[in-house]
């Protein structure tokens, strides 16, 4: 074998939060990984004032399982809050429905978290384990059998694998090149995201409207908590709306926050700059070829409505390592029936969420009258303890 080759158990293409915990589980069950993605990884550093646009709720479940890793312990909790009950506005209800944790006897509903304060306490532990990261040099080929896979980099380094996971996004690269079909469908809607600091405090609970607009179809504006009095915001517009919202000066813009939600935490300073991004489904044909495993984005894309979509991505592998650590002594990791046995694990999961987002979506976007009628009376009724209970236990399952 020369210095241009490698060989490994497993080989995992993407650097974001499901590769590199998948890299950090994987190494922790005894498996040899090398990790390779296009671009550059280091560790980030910032002011302490400074807040990442980029928000994730991660569920108890998957908290739990991070602290497990050893990677929760490795966080500034100074920087992490507590979502400890949920309030959800219809656009006619004059008063929300309430989701409270101790309703199913849990602590919290989830945990709000900065994306590059949990990828540095990813990349930390991989760095402090000698983890081989391949990074800064695109894929060029890929070549997949039942065997095994051999993945080529354009600087000629070649690796050998028992397994890839591909990682590497809702674009994903690896899909593309095992020419793997996905079911695609354009929301029309433009998420816009920001920080703000607030008149009043958050109480850890995490806010959210299913709003109309003069323009038509319905939007979704979320206040999640942040450190002290700091939130996060994601508002899911029709597209037209959002790139209207999106040239408002700041300050404009968080007046339209303030009168979207009810001005329920007075008035709103921001704190950085606007983004934004396209809403699209995007569902593979398949999650599963020959040695080769498609997870997190790269194997789905939901609506950011539920907040799950990279507690998908760590259920992926959560459901994969379960596996192999039930597997036989002498079945290898990419033995055909263990994938597609974990194919179908995954995809009751993905179906149930799909379905939800899908249905939450059309029922929440529709002007017609009688639609109107029916989600506001369902917020309504659906403030009955037991049906209160239903709802929770499925926000904190995955």
């Amino acid at each position: 074998m020369t210095a241009t080759q490698l060989k490994t158990d497993v080989t995992i293409v993407g650097a974001g939060l499901v590769g590199l915990a998948a890299t950090v589980a994987l190494v922790q069950a005894g498996y040899q990984v090398v990790l390779v993605d296009s671009q550059t990884q280091q560790r980030l550093r910032y002011p302490a004032d400074d807040w990442d646009q980029r928000i994730y709720a991660i569920s108890p479940n998957n908290m739990q399982w991070l602290s497990q890793l050893g990677i929760w312990p490795l966080m500034d909790k100074s920087r992490i809050t507590e979502m400890q009950a949920m309030e959800i506005w219809g656009d006619t209800t004059s008063q929300p429905l309430t989701l409270h944790a101790e309703n199913v006897n849990a602590d919290d509903l989830g945990f709000i978290v900065e994306e590059r304060l949990l990828k540095d306490a990813l990349l930390q532990w991989i760095e402090a384990s000698d983890v081989r990261m391949l990074t800064g040099h695109e894929c060029l080929a890929i070549k997949s059998s039942p065997q095994q896979t051999l993945l080529t980099l354009d600087n000629q380094q070649t690796i050998e694998s028992t397994l890839l996971l591909a990682a590497d996004g809702a674009n994903s690269w690896v899909r593309q090149q095992l020419d793997i079909g996905v079911k695609h469908k354009d929301y029309e809607q433009t998420a816009i995201v920001a920080n703000f600091l607030t008149e009043k405090p958050h109480e850890h609970i995490a806010r959210q409207w299913f709003t109309h607009h003069g323009m038509g179809k319905g939007g979704v504006l979320a206040l999640l908590p942040l450190p002290e009095n700091k939130i996060t915001i994601v508002w899911s517009a029709p597209t037209a709306h959002a790139e209207a919202l999106m040239k408002l000066p700041l300050d404009v813009f968080a007046n339209e926050v303030m009168r979207a939600g009810g001005s329920s935490l007075g008035a709103m300073s921001p704190i950085g700059k606007l983004a934004s991004f396209p809403l699209i489904l995007k569902q593979a044909n398949q999650i599963v070829a020959s040695s080769v495993i498609l997870i997190g984005d790269a194997a789905h894309r939901v609506h950011p409505m539920a907040g799950q979509g990279v507690n998908l991505g760590f259920r992926d592998v959560i459901d994969l390592l379960d596996l192999l650590e039930s597997k036989h002594t002498y079945q290898p990791i990419n033995d055909k029936a263990l994938l597609k046995q974990y194919a179908r694990i995954r995809k009751v999961d993905l179906l149930n969420m799909v379905s939800l987002t899908n249905g939450l979506y059309h029922l929440f976007e529709s002007s017609h009258s009688v639609v109107k009628h029916v989600r506001n009376w369902g917020l309504s009724a659906t403030n009955q303890q037991a049906i209160k209970k239903i709802l929770i236990a499925n926000a904190i399952s995955l």
